[in-house]
């Protein structure tokens, strides 16, 4: 059963940064991409940032520049290190095994809150 648990969400000032952790079980982490999609309050998913399992990262130009996403394929871990947050980042983030679907998570997210 594949397993995803997010942490390292919390409430950060304009300009702040935080650093999100996945870990993965369930599945061979080192084999495949992953992903890391957001909800803002009363809006759809977005997706924030996907990195190959030999480590090439892509971002849309909303996040590109702030955001940066890793992996240790030796812990099973994926991270995303949040940057010059602003307050649009707010918003539930999830990882996800493989690229962008749209399909709702099924993850618990951690909540990412960026307010003066």
């Amino acid at each position: 059963e594949v397993q995803l648990v997010e942490s390292g969400g919390g409430l950060v000032q304009p300009g702040g940064s935080l650093r999100l952790s996945c870990t993965a079980s369930g599945f061979t982490f080192s084999g495949y991409p992953m992903t890391w999609v957001r909800q803002a309050p009363g809006k759809g998913l977005e997706w924030v940032s996907s990195i190959r399992s030999e480590g090439s990262t892509y971002y849309p130009d909303s996040v590109k520049g702030r955001f940066t996403i890793s992996r240790d394929n030796a812990k099973n871990t994926l991270y995303l290190q949040l940057n010059s947050l602003k307050t649009e980042d707010t918003g539930m983030y999830y990882c996800t095994k493989g690229y962008y679907t749209g399909l709702a998570p099924l993850s618990q997210g951690t909540q990412v809150t960026v307010s003066s």
